[in-house]
């Protein structure tokens, strides 16, 4: 009478939902940085034509 014992998955499963939680950060992390990569581009060619100028920033929002 010999009983076949199953194996155990719990480290496995515990290794499944650490790197699909780590790929889920990374593509939002990606997909974030994406976002605003235009727009950083864009205030670097031309800072003068933006919102985030450092004058504006500064002086309390009183333009000069």
């Amino acid at each position: 009478m010999s009983e076949v014992q199953e194996k155990d998955n719990f480290w496995l499963y515990i290794v499944l939902a650490v790197v699909l939680a780590a790929g889920a950060v990374l593509m939002v992390k990606n997909a974030e940085h994406d976002k605003y990569a235009t727009a950083a581009k864009n205030i670097a060619e031309d800072s003068s034509n933006s919102a985030y100028r450092n004058d504006v920033l500064h002086s309390g929002g009183n333009k000069k």
